[in-house]
């Protein structure tokens, strides 16, 4: 069945559409607010739709497939090369709709809610790692105008501070205890974040018999 083939490109607001007619070869552009997004391709014959994957495209994938169409998602670098012009979101609908003619091109596998919920687990988790990182860096460097030499590593350096922590009071201004607990304090606070994210995810390995059989692979751990 010959049917239409869309180049979608999603934005926050505004989308923009660019399609060819299969009959008579007219080039259709159009801009809809993203409220008219989801009507406006329910109201199209059974067409494939091509956007990037990039922000809500999974959602947005996953909103057409329910209406009966066929959706393909493109990784932004594939798309670029097409971009013709100056950029703008016009042009890269119409990038995204010429990316989409090559028979060699290879397209990202939609998402489901429970896998985008998965990876947001793992998303959160590392950015909560970059947090105490910062946080033990910063409590490092502050220390160290001080003539505190902390051990390298992260558990040697806050350990550090637990076991010679009337050495480092002594050589610091009074101001500075307070601020060294309450720095402590939030990095427990983050260590308990992190275990709870890693609770949840062996709660989900048990669950899922996708992740069951991956993790029997050697070498692959929870977080794999």
């Amino acid at each position: 069945m010959n049917i239409t083939t869309f180049g979608l490109d999603i934005a926050k607001n505004v989308m923009q559409v660019h399609w060819v007619d299969g009959q008579t070869g007219e080039i259709g552009r159009r801009a809809l607010k993203r409220s008219q997004l989801a009507s406006f391709f329910a109201r199209q014959a059974q067409c494939r739709i091509v956007l990037e994957a990039c922000g809500s495209g999974h959602y947005w994938g996953r909103t057409f497939s329910a209406l009966g169409h066929e959706v393909q998602l493109i990784h932004a670098r594939h798309v670029r090369p097409y971009v013709r012009g100056n950029k703008n979101d016009a042009a890269d609908a119409q990038a995204i709709w010429s990316a989409a003619q090559q028979p060699d091109m290879r397209w990202v596998p939609l998402k489901s809610e429970q896998q985008q919920a998965v990876l947001s687990l793992h998303r959160v988790r590392s950015q909560w790692i970059k947090v105490r990182t910062q946080t033990v860096n910063g409590l490092r460097g502050l220390l160290y105008e001080f003539g505190v030499l902390l051990p390298g590593g992260r558990q040697a350096g806050v350990k550090a501070i637990g076991t010679c922590r009337t050495e480092i009071d002594a050589k610091v201004p009074a101001l500075m205890h307070g601020l060294i607990d309450g720095q402590l304090r939030m990095l427990h606070q983050i260590e308990e974040r992190i275990d709870a994210i890693e609770d949840e995810l062996q709660g989900l390995e048990r669950q899922l018999d996708s992740a069951r059989r991956v993790r029997q692979i050697p070498g692959v751990g929870l977080l794999g």
